[in-house]
């Protein structure tokens, strides 16, 4: 069970790409910069994305990429799935091994993670960018320090630089790693 480069970029991408649409297309350049992702990674991405029909590319001058549908319409999961992400944790529980492992503990783990898959797809399912987007105004970033000495060499002075976009797309991350709601059980 883990979640790959690839999807945590298509994540990251996506979630750019609805920060800074506002309805316009945004250049896969722009989104490479803004996120420190290869471009060329990114093209393979969003070929994917396009395919998978989360995403709509717009030719000509003034072109790139734009959100299929709405930002509340298009979930995690669907953005895993274009990529190819598998993150269900009971994919290689039935194996050559695992055929001939017919005892209780085999059964119970197995039933276990394949129950945490379900869980998993739901969550990913019911969590949108357009979620992630609205939860990023509560996340508080942590501003930037850099050390510099003044002219005399005595003493440090410490500034505090943190970019508007800085703010958005560190509160983005931060609200996929913290989830938005919790499973009760």
């Amino acid at each position: 069970m883990r979640l790959t480069s690839k999807g945590r970029y298509a994540v990251r991408a996506m979630l750019d790409l609805t920060v800074h649409s506002n309805g316009n297309p945004v250049r896969l350049q722009e989104i490479s910069q803004r996120q420190n992702i290869s471009l060329h990674y990114l093209e393979q991405l969003f070929r994917k994305l396009r395919n998978g029909q989360a995403v709509k590319s717009v030719r000509g001058p003034g072109g790139g990429y734009v959100l299929s549908r709405s930002m509340d319409q298009i979930t995690v999961k669907d953005v895993l799935d274009c990529v190819g992400e598998n993150i269900n944790p009971a994919k290689d529980i039935l194996g050559s091994e695992a055929e001939q492992a017919n005892t209780v503990e085999f059964h119970l783990s197995k039933n276990y993670f394949q129950n945490l898959g379900v869980i998993m797809s739901e969550y990913l399912a019911t969590t949108s960018l357009g979620d992630l987007v609205r939860k990023s105004v509560e996340i508080e970033i942590p501003t930037q320090e850099t050390s510099s000495q003044n002219n005399t060499g005595n003493e440090t002075v410490t500034e505090s630089t943190t970019s508007s976009s800085d703010v958005t797309l560190g509160g983005l991350a931060s609200a996929i790693r913290n989830p938005i709601g919790e499973i009760n059980q």
